[in-house]
């Protein structure tokens, strides 16, 4: 699918990042127990800033990347080096979002392909639990990435983190 572009954001892109992040805390608020006060909204009808977003530019470990569809900003992937599982690794996929818009038509899926193929090392990618179209994406996205070896999944420690965790290795 060559209508999608993976770019790393610039300093003039981050409020963009800033909103998609809105609608990504939206959908993932879904995600919440019943009675949980996490993933509400603030007085002023939003949901609160991420707080590592900065870190995106100062910290040479992250990478900001915008997803852009036929040009046009799609959703966004943050990628660390911080590991779920306490694992030596060299990226993690933190955060990964795509419009409800364009999923299910095949930009998530060459949105993993290019960013895993052009970050190759040790990888973890982290699932919330009860993100049930996450945990059926995910393992299809990864094994179709060309040059993926070694991949292994295990439930967190249910303290680090709670869910599957997929830890793999891209490349040479």
């Amino acid at each position: 699918m060559n209508d999608v572009e993976i770019t790393l954001a610039t300093e003039a892109e981050r409020p963009l990042l800033a909103g998609m992040l809105q609608f990504y805390f939206y959908d993932f608020s879904e995600f919440e127990p019943p009675g949980s006060d996490n993933m509400e909204l603030e007085p002023n009808g939003q949901f609160g800033a991420y707080l590592y977003l900065d870190d995106y530019w100062l910290e040479p470990s992250r990478a900001p990347l915008i997803i852009r569809w036929r040009g046009r900003p799609a959703g966004f992937a943050l990628l660390s080096d911080f590991s779920h599982s306490g694992r030596t690794i060299d990226r993690n996929m933190s955060e990964f979002f795509v419009m409800r818009k364009h999923r299910r038509g095949g930009v998530g899926s060459t949105a993993v392909r290019e960013i895993l193929t052009r970050y190759p090392g040790r990888w973890e990618i982290a699932i919330v639990q009860r993100n049930t179209g996450a945990k059926a994406f995910w393992p299809r996205a990864i094994a179709a990435t060309p040059g993926v070896r070694d991949l292994t999944t295990f439930e967190g420690d249910g303290v680090r983190w709670t869910g599957p965790i997929h830890a793999f290795a891209v490349g040479s």
